[in-house]
């Protein structure tokens, strides 16, 4: 997609989008064509974004004035934009060069603090794009005086100082600069014209790293790899060749599998869940998990393994339907384009690539996608794998038992509540943004959010973890309660993981809410439910869980009339 196609996209309409959200851009530089460009990006993601363009170089005005354009649209998002042409003119003025570099990250931190100050926003800091003026040669990474030593201390300070700015979120222009080069993202005349950092045949590629941020934070996210094996994760085919002829390891293409697989692996660190559907015979599809010397992934690292000689589209149904993930946050990677286009036609909502043909080149075509982009990571992620494999042990204790409630017990659970406490911060906000189907009133909250919730007065919170026999599912739910006047107790927020769904976890957690609500001296607790394309399944929630219709998709509930519940939970 090339820019003048994002720029139509700008004026079609988006009526029916069901995603829409608001975007500020700020920059020292030209920053008009960037807006145009994300705008139209995210029109072709299905976003409908709503996009204010400052003025030329107009930052400090726009975060210093209450009365600003900006503080009065208040934007889902803010974006800084500050051009490193700009920064050097700076430079070459400044006569305390060897502290440049923290004298620019205190001026962006301040900008950050001064739009948290004012209003509610995620911020999206665009990092600085390399200009090396050459004036030291290859000696200017070895003094302080050079520009660009303190170019790149000032990307370091900035990661650094995103740690502290749970809302910060960084825009990776350097990683476009490193792709694509220099000479390709820039275009001199351009600049000097009409002070543009970018030429205009590579603002779509920044507009897709600024979409795919917005996307994270938003809750479009992906979940699963499913995977192919024969020349997907080795050369050859394993029914044919055997285990001792697969391509694999150091020699030759076999180095090119390997490394993907070490790729893939690190994915599922981060919390991505890997699966396999092949079409083989399953004892044959294992082996070279099992016995190949080289193989970097193992069967340990899989949170579903299908193999059989079913069609792929049926079995990734199957997949879907076990991790009870949507098919929207999955992705299916196989080599062989028949098995792609059968999917594609199938199930056109899962992200299909289109492989290279040479397998060497499949590591850097899926990294180019960025189709993992996160907008956090906690310690949670590393078990998630885990925590799927011990299901699997569920649903076969299950198939044990004629009785649901004989088996519920059979689970020994036990769930803890919790108010929010900031070792679980970042799990919090990270379930707020990946949750859409058990989620009432669909708010994504960044952990600087979640902070600011856990120390005010004016709300209640709570979170809750289960485990049974098999293991823990850790910190699987999140409700946040507002103290409204005659004593009420509004559920602003709550949502849980779908993966302890018919557990009477529902029904637990609800009467905890009650709980609470007694025990700080409310009478009445209200609920409201917010339809959006994926949460139907919690429509009639309230209802079932014993609260009466109020009208405009809210439900009440008097505290001294609610009927606890029986659940095979017991409290921890």
């Amino acid at each position: 997609m090339n820019y003048t196609e994002l720029e139509k996209n700008c004026t079609r309409s988006t009526e029916g989008f069901v995603d829409s959200c608001t975007l500020a851009v700020l920059g020292t530089g030209a920053t008009q064509h960037l807006a145009k460009a994300v705008k139209g990006y995210a029109y072709s993601e299905g976003i409908a974004l709503d996009v204010y363009d400052a003025d030329y170089n107009q930052i400090d005005a726009q975060v210093l004035d209450p009365n600003s354009e900006l503080c009065h649209k208040s934007p889902e998002f803010t974006l800084f934009w500050l051009c490193t042409e700009k920064l050097y003119e700076e430079f070459c003025q400044s006569k305390q060069r060897s502290d440049f570099a923290d004298t620019v990250i205190q001026r962006v931190e301040r900008y950050w603090n001064l739009v948290n100050g004012k209003f509610r926003t995620n911020i999206l800091q665009c990092n600085f794009l390399q200009l090396d003026d050459r004036v030291f040669g290859n000696y200017g990474n070895k003094t302080a005086d050079s520009f660009i030593f303190q170019l790149r201390k000032l990307n370091c300070l900035l990661m650094e100082k995103c740690l502290a700015h749970r809302n910060v979120f960084l825009i990776d222009f350097c990683y476009l600069q490193e792709k694509y080069g220099i000479d390709a993202l820039r275009d001199s005349r351009m600049y000097y014209v009409a002070k543009l950092p970018i030429c205009t045949r590579m603002l779509p590629e920044a507009a897709k790293q600024v979409v795919d941020v917005i996307k994270a934070v938003r809750g479009k996210i992906k979940k699963c790899v499913i995977l192919d094996l024969d020349n997907t994760l080795w050369g050859g085919v394993i029914g044919d060749d055997g285990i001792e002829n697969i391509q694999i390891g150091e020699l030759g293409i076999g180095h090119a599998f390997t490394e993907f697989q070490m790729w893939l692996k690190e994915l599922g660190k981060r919390g991505i869940l890997l699966a396999v559907c092949s079409k083989n015979e399953e004892a044959a599809a294992r082996e070279p998990f099992e016995k190949h010397p080289e193989m970097v992934l193992r069967m340990e690292d899989f949170a579903m393994f299908v193999a059989n000689w079913e069609d792929k589209a049926s079995n990734i149904n199957y997949i879907q339907r076990t991790l009870n993930i949507g098919m929207d946050s999955m992705v299916f990677l196989d080599d062989n384009p028949f098995e792609r286009s059968l999917v594609k036609s199938m199930i056109p909502e899962i992200t299909v690539p289109d492989l290279p043909q040479d397998p060497s080149q499949y590591l850097e075509y899926i990294k180019g996608l960025n189709l993992f982009e996160t907008a956090s990571y906690s310690e949670a992620d590393r078990e998630r794998t885990r925590q799927y494999q011990e299901e699997a042990g569920r649903a076969a204790q299950q198939c044990q038992f004629s009785d649901y409630g004989e088996y519920l017990k059979s689970l020994e659970m036990t769930a803890k509540t919790e108010a929010f406490d900031s070792f679980h911060f970042s799990r919090i906000a990270q379930l707020t943004q990946r949750s859409n189907q058990f989620n009432l009133r669909t708010v994504r909250y960044t952990e600087q959010e979640i902070a600011q919730l856990a120390g005010d007065e004016r709300h209640l919170t709570r979170y809750f973890t289960l485990s049974d026999k098999f293991g823990d599912y850790g910190l699987i739910s999140v409700a946040v309660l507002d103290k409204q006047e005659d004593k009420t107790l509004f559920i602003s927020e709550w949502l849980m993981s779908c993966r302890v769904l018919k557990r009477g976890m529902e029904e637990f957690i609800m009467d905890e809410l009650i709980r609470t609500a007694r025990d700080n001296g409310f009478d009445t607790v209200v609920g409201e439910y917010l339809p959006t394309a994926k949460n139907k399944m919690v429509a009639d929630l309230y209802s079932r869980m014993g609260m009466q219709p109020a009208g405009g998709g809210r439900f009440t509930v008097q505290v001294k009339d609610y009927a606890m519940h029986q659940t095979y939970i017991r409290r921890q």
